[in-house]
């Protein structure tokens, strides 16, 4: 999540999160309530403390920790007592670490003096304003790595957990990693922790950060410009934009890419190419696909998941690596028209891109489909789901109304050339 309306520590994801609200544009799978909040809302602290661990010890000079990229996002497990294994989404857009209920009850801290758990309030990309519980929990261990006393929000997972098929415990914030030199390794599938003193050397090019908002914050080049952008790789778009304040040349859109989740209902997204390179110190990507939001730009997982990315809190610098050396692109973005909140049993259609060959077909939100291609959606992951996007012509999409089932051929077509 991030904190700070407008400062977001990370107010916008391309999907489902939290604190953005978003999770994918058009034709991608909308992760349910909870990631969208990740990237779609901004939480309003006052004068709470960011989630910070009260003490961390590492055991070992280097952690490693397999991790499973869905989508865009890094998700770790980690077991240290018979409950687990425990599944966390790591978002260093987050200001504040969030656990489920349960496992805030297991490792519950010492009580609210008032004897209730205060509250955090969480206003989401349209000043929908919600309140969530904040807590504090004894431990999460990963690995050889101990954080104590942690602060946290408490959300239920359980519709992102249905969305990605796997049970999702919390996800961790930046300032958790304040004490640690936190490395996360897209193209190896890992996530490395190694004790910040140590200061080892790491290969790239590393970039100073500002983490005053105890996200981090770095200097990027739009054209001729400079732009301060979050890093955060609780967003799974590739770059998230606000063009107030200067005008941003786009040789395809913005165009209507869908609609996002927030916590506080859905919204419709713009999504476009720009004509313009995007560059972060030494790295360039010309004319990249980027998701337009009003709050905070962000560099996210889609051109983090190019790079191992290297995070010392302690030195305020971040380093990107990758072994080529050669411009990264964005594809064209295709799309069926049709953005869903996943359940197991049905995925509903939470919005329908207008002038789409799916709007055509007169598919509207709030339909329920039950099978795709013939087969239950409960088959369907993220991962399935986007590789037939990638290649398939048309989709066959089954509707159910009451108890009949219809199908129809919705056509794949490029959202973004």
């Amino acid at each position: 999540m991030k904190n700070g309306r407008g400062s977001w520590s990370g107010c916008g994801w391309p999907r489902v999160d939290f604190r953005r609200a978003a999770l994918r544009p058009a034709g991608r799978i909308l992760f349910a309530a909870a990631l969208f909040w990740l990237l779609s809302a901004c939480t309003t602290v006052g004068s709470r403390r960011p989630s910070q661990p009260g003490h961390t010890t590492v055991s070992s000079p280097l952690v490693v920790l397999p991790a499973q990229l869905i989508g865009n996002l890094l998700l770790i497990e980690a077991k240290w007592d018979r409950f687990g294994p425990y599944r966390f989404l790591i978002d260093t857009g987050s200001s504040s670490t969030l656990v489920t209920p349960a496992l805030a009850r297991r490792y519950q801290g010492p009580d609210p003096a008032a004897g209730a758990a205060p509250r955090v309030r969480v206003t989401g990309a349209d000043g929908v304003v919600t309140e969530l519980p904040q807590g504090t929990i004894r431990r999460i261990e990963l690995g050889d790595v101990r954080f104590d006393d942690v602060s946290v929000l408490i959300y239920d997972f359980a519709a992102l957990s249905a969305h990605l098929g796997v049970r999702i415990d919390g996800v961790l914030g930046f300032p958790l990693f304040r004490e640690t030199l936190l490395t996360l390794d897209y193209p190896g599938q890992r996530v490395l922790l190694q004790p910040a003193r140590n200061a080892p050397l790491i290969p790239g090019t590393p970039i100073a950060f500002d983490d005053a908002r105890k996200v981090p914050l770095i200097t990027v080049r739009l054209g001729e410009r400079s732009i301060v952008a979050l890093v955060d790789s609780g967003s799974d778009a590739f770059f998230t934009l606000n063009p107030i304040g200067f005008a941003p040349r786009f040789v395809a859109g913005p165009t209507a890419g869908g609609t996002v989740g927030t916590i506080s209902g859905d919204r419709p997204q713009m999504i476009g190419r720009l004509g313009e390179t995007i560059a972060i110190g030494d790295e360039v990507f010309p004319q990249p696909i980027v998701v337009i939001s009003d709050e905070l730009p962000a560099v996210g997982g889609g051109l983090l998941r190019h790079f191992s990315v290297s995070f010392d809190q302690l030195r305020d610098r971040v380093t990107f690596f990758r072994n080529s050396r050669e411009p990264i692109s964005t594809p064209a973005r295709r799309s069926s028209g049709v953005s869903f909140s996943k359940t197991p049993a049905y995925w509903r259609v939470a919005g329908v891109v207008p002038g789409s060959p799916a709007a055509k077909a007169e598919v509207q939100p709030g339909d329920l489909v039950t099978r795709i291609n013939g087969e239950p959606v409960a088959r369907w992951d993220i991962r399935r789901y986007e590789k037939l996007l990638a290649t398939a012509d048309e989709i066959g999409l089954t509707f159910l109304l009451g108890t009949v089932e219809t199908e129809k051929r919705v056509a794949v077509f490029e959202l973004v050339p």
